[in-house]
């Protein structure tokens, strides 16, 4: 029966508690401790019964309980004190930005990503991009960064997990009930709901808007799900990351061509917008769109202001997590938009396009994103060089080493992650501003006057606060299938709070290698059962639903885990979220973390355990290849890679059963007469002061600000200053330069006859160019210098600036320059043609270089010297 009329209830609070509203509303309390005691101390069960959530907390509370604790001088003192520190955080001046003294800068980053992780009890999230996202805006709010977050208000978000008896995962995809979630629906001043509109082929889709305060930031979330003239409109914002190429392209136009109509109708003009991956790359198009009505600009004019205010951080390390369209999709839902900003389809496919010229070639968000973004970042050391390698088709004829794809690596917000007692132990002997200013290294080396006994103290709670809740967790799950009593009884007995406690919980992709524990089953059951040095082992994650090999592994480990000689002590937790993942990095010892190299951009789980006290033990891959240090982990194998898959698993698994065999087990059980692990200990120390200081969300956004968004800001008013007058001389410039190129050559090279040449001294190198019509201004002429390998490629490149040294208009120029040698060994050199111009942000960002060619180089000139 459909009503005739809906009300929003909300629960009636004492004029005592108005102020828990408040503080249900703000996500602030997702990482203030004191806060989270103040609702649990309401009602501890209820508070758990309701996921952690606040706002539902309040709204099915008992009247007599909100009475009763309105009288009760206590808690209302308790209340008072912790609302007072909230307010004095809202209207705090005292923050990072602030003393970043940017008084004439009117900064405002608009941060898009598809998922943000903030809480359990909001699950629009998957996975890491989603909880790095939720992070990223939280650090924001420290800081005191002019932020705004855009995403989308997933219906059902990402699904739940459970098992069925055959270890096979099945979902579950509970309705999101916006109206008992921390977030508030946005409203005009008439008091109608605020509607964005997008246009689909032949109707438009409107899109509701929620508002999550995330302490001081603000993240706005679209949302589908109200009466549309299609009824699959309204399940646009169904579910995150559906698999049909249809739904996500809506999803991805709704996020980023909606997302920018949306902050236009708050009033919001961002000096910067971030894509976090490229699902909201459309946002580009948008803003270019806003820019040509609102300034009168060309397409080619206001793209150069919008790229000068763009940033683009790439989370991926293979070609699959690309989001690609067909040309007929992007005809079908773009084709009338980007003719409106007269385009014709080989203009608009070619932005999506590393050779704009194969027709066949899909349309790639990423690529999309980097052409129209200033900066491109990865998000750790090692996958920069990924991405160079990934992206590199997109920079034709440049080195590897030269595209201009930088990287932050990702931290985490340290709050939002570290247990009760490990803020309170750092609180103590690191001071209480060690969160505020995590940078410090100063401050870190002060871990090393934490008592061992104290720290260990804490490690011993809460490994055995992480079994009690294994057991409640694996005794629900076998409940929910009906399992014998025998059974479920047994459940109270798995795992042991005295034993080495080793954890693996991720999104379970084939890359990630799961079952890589599994390779050698007697040896693995082997090590867990040793009397002496026993070793438990705690699994938990979710696979794609249409990832059926992921699904696979995840059989297999049920499948193990049931076997008599481990049962009880690998165990696997069912439905993986936040809540499950904070027990596990609280509670472990070590961290596992067994990726394919070069295939984990980053990861940040093991950042968790590390400010926890936890050691982690992994592949080097990602952050770990960065942060590795053997006084403070274990690095499985030392890199290598083989050609043969099998072969690299049978080296890496033994590999790590040594490990665990020889030196986690050995290590963790060598205890002095008071029964401390003072070795372990140590390294635990040495783990929380080298990771502390450098994997921490703070030190990321700080980079961030500093690297991109100041930056960035600071070019986008430039080019929009004084009706766009640097934009439209760039975007001429560049028409000219594209149309003269062809008429550029390098007429030929010279050097001093020469077979071989002392380290130390100089070779000089002059070279002869036909500019064309383009002048020396216009062009950057450079020796390209270094190494040969086996190959003969010169590895490891360096460029050294010539000289104009003659230019006479309707001949050659000459240019000149001089090599240093400063090592022996076989060396080449070349030279090359780039543009130039001082308000470009890289000079390879127009396409556009030229290399000398054998036929017209001396033949001396490219020999090895």
């Amino acid at each position: 029966m459909q009503p005739i009329r809906t009300v929003e209830v909300i629960p009636f609070l004492p004029p005592e508690l108005e102020c828990l509203k408040q503080l249900a509303y703000n996500l602030r309390w997702t990482w203030d401790h004191e806060t989270i005691h103040l609702f649990r101390r309401l009602d501890r069960d209820l508070w758990e019964t309701t996921g952690h959530n606040p706002v539902l907390m309040l709204g099915t509370i008992s009247q007599e309980r909100l009475d009763e604790a309105a009288k009760d001088d206590g808690f209302l003192a308790h209340a008072d004190r912790i609302c007072q520190k909230h307010y004095q955080y809202m209207k705090s001046e005292s923050t990072w930005y602030k003393r970043q003294q940017r008084k004439t800068s009117k900064d405002v980053i608009a941060y898009f990503s598809a998922e943000f992780g903030l809480s359990e009890c909001i699950p629009i999230y998957s996975g890491g991009l989603g909880i790095l996202a939720g992070d990223h805006i939280k650090a924001a709010s420290e800081l005191g960064l002019p932020l705004v977050g855009v995403g989308l208000a997933y219906q059902q978000g990402y699904f739940r997990q459970y098992l069925n008896a055959d270890g096979w995962q099945q979902e579950r995809y509970p309705i999101n009930d916006f109206y008992n979630l921390p977030i508030q629906p946005v409203r005009q001043e008439n008091g109608e709901p605020l509607l964005i509109t997008v246009e689909l082929p032949g109707r438009p889709v409107n899109a509701q808007v929620w508002k999550a305060q995330v302490g001081r930031v603000p993240l706005y979330l679209l949302d589908t799900n109200i009466p549309q003239k299609r009824k699959e409109d309204e399940d646009i914002t169904d579910a995150l990351y559906h698999g049909d190429p249809d739904t996500r392209i809506k999803q991805e136009i709704l996020l980023g061509i909606g997302g920018m109509r949306l902050l236009q109708a708050l009033g919001i003009t961002p000096t910067v917008c971030h894509m976090n991956e490229g699902h909201s790359a459309f946002l580009a198009l948008e803003r270019i769109a806003i820019l040509m009505e609102e300034h009168k600009l060309t397409f080619a004019e206001a793209r150069e202001v919008a790229a000068a205010g763009a940033v683009f951080t790439t989370h991926t390390a293979v070609p699959a997590g690309i989001d690609k369209f067909s040309p007929d999709l992007m005809e079908k839902y773009l084709g009338d938009y980007y003719r409106q900003m007269n385009l014709n389809k080989e203009e608009f496919l070619a932005l999506g396009r590393a050779t704009p010229s194969d027709h066949y070639e899909p349309f790639s968000m990423a690529s999309l994103a980097i052409k129209l973004s200033a900066k491109t970042n990865a998000v750790s050391r090692l996958h920069a060089d990924v991405s160079r390698k990934l992206f590199g088709s997109l920079w034709r004829d440049v080195p590897e080493s030269e595209v201009p794809i930088t990287y932050i690596t990702n931290g985490i917000h340290t709050r939002s992650w570290i247990s009760d007692e490990m803020a309170d132990l750092y609180d103590r002997y690191l001071g209480p501003k060690w969160f505020e200013d995590t940078v410090d290294q100063t401050t870190w080396k002060r871990v090393e006057d934490i008592p061992d006994e104290e720290l260990w103290r804490i490690q011993l709670r809460r490994r055995e606060r992480l079994v009690n809740f294994c057991r409640k967790r694996v005794r629900a799950q076998l409940e929910q299938k009906g399992a014998l009593p025998s059974e479920v009884k047994e459940s109270a007995e798995i795992l042991s709070p005295e034993t080495l406690t080793i954890g693996f919980a991720r999104r379970v992709a084939t890359y990630k290698r799961a079952t890589l524990l599994l390779r050698n089953p007697k040896r693995l059951a082997s090590i867990l059962g040793n009397k002496d040095r026993p070793v438990q082992i705690i699994i938990a994650g979710k696979a794609h639903p249409e990832d059926s090999p992921a699904k696979e592994l995840i059989r297999q480990l049920i499948h193990f885990s049931r076997q008599e000689e481990v049962k009880g002590r690998f165990v696997f937790i069912e439905d993986y979220d936040m809540n499950v993942g904070r027990w596990l990095v609280e509670g472990v010892d070590v961290w596992l973390n067994t990726p394919r190299r070069f295939l984990e951009a980053c990861g940040t789980s093991g950042m968790k355990v590390a400010f926890n006290g936890g050691i982690n033990c992994s592949i080097l891959d990602g952050w770990w290849d960065e942060a590795y240090d053997a006084r403070a982990g274990w690095a499985i194998g030392r890199g290598e890679v083989y050609s043969d898959p099998n072969y690299q698993d049978d080296v890496e698994s033994n590999a790590l059963y040594d490990l665990l065999e020889k030196e986690i087990a050995m290590k963790f059980y060598d205890r002095d007469k008071d029964g401390i692990p003072r070795s372990w200990i140590s390294r635990m120390k040495t783990s929380m002061m080298e990771i502390g200081p450098q994997f921490n969300v703070n030190r990321m956004v700080r980079e961030y600000a500093l690297r991109a968004y100041f930056p960035a800001s600071r070019r986008f008013a430039e080019f929009l200053d004084a009706d766009a007058a640097k934009a439209k001389v760039v975007s001429g410039w560049k028409h000219k330069l594209a149309a003269e190129w062809r008429g550029l050559r390098i007429e030929s090279v010279e050097i001093p006859p020469c077979e071989t040449v002392r380290v130390g001294d100089d070779m000089r190198v002059r070279a002869w160019v036909s500019l064309g019509n383009l002048t020396a201004e216009d062009v950057a002429v450079q020796i390209y210098h270094g190494p040969v390998d086996a190959h003969g490629n010169i590895v490891g490149g360096e460029t050294v600036p010539m000289v104009a040294s003659e230019e006479h208009a309707g001949k050659p120029s000459l240019f000149s320059g001089a090599i240093r040698y400063f090592k022996s060994g076989r060396h080449g050199f070349t030279v090359r043609v780039l543009p130039h111009h001082d308000d470009i942000s890289s000079p390879f960002e127009t396409g556009l270089i030229h290399w000398a060619s054998g036929q017209l180089v001396e033949s001396r000139a490219m020999q090895s010297v």
